[in-house]
């Protein structure tokens, strides 16, 4: 496995860590607000149905210019939610490790990884 393969990997994991941090975000905002009960598990749910229909690789209404648009809206709103709960500097933080992995993870030989497919020896078809 290459090196370009293996950070290739990384910057996809960091990717998903990006997404349950923009969820967490949200769950955080909930926490100070009233219902607390109920937002504190609403929005993550809500922020979660939004990613799943439009913003992950296969997303229902998902495409060329909806999916990054959808990304925008979620990773922005989280970052505005955490600015709102109190949290600047966790805001701050947020909003430009999503925008640097995000970017990232847009160079053709990173983004192609997920569709690629096995290679190599270690992997044997029957």
């Amino acid at each position: 496995m290459t090196a370009v393969v293996v950070f290739g990997w990384f910057v996809l994991t960091l990717v998903f860590v990006d997404e349950l941090l923009a969820m967490a975000a949200f769950g955080v905002w909930g926490w100070e607000h009233d219902p607390r009960w109920l937002l504190v598990w609403l929005l993550p749910l809500a922020a979660m149905f939004v990613w799943w229909s439009f913003a992950s690789p296969k997303a229902p209404r998902g495409g060329p210019v909806v999916r990054p648009v959808a990304k925008v809206i979620v990773f922005g709103l989280a970052s505005l939610a955490l600015l709102d709960a109190g949290h600047p500097g966790w805001a701050l933080a947020l909003l430009v490790f999503s925008v640097v992995i995000n970017a990232l993870a847009q160079v053709p030989a990173i983004s192609r990884l997920p569709t690629d497919g096995p290679r190599g020896d270690s992997v044997r078809t029957r």
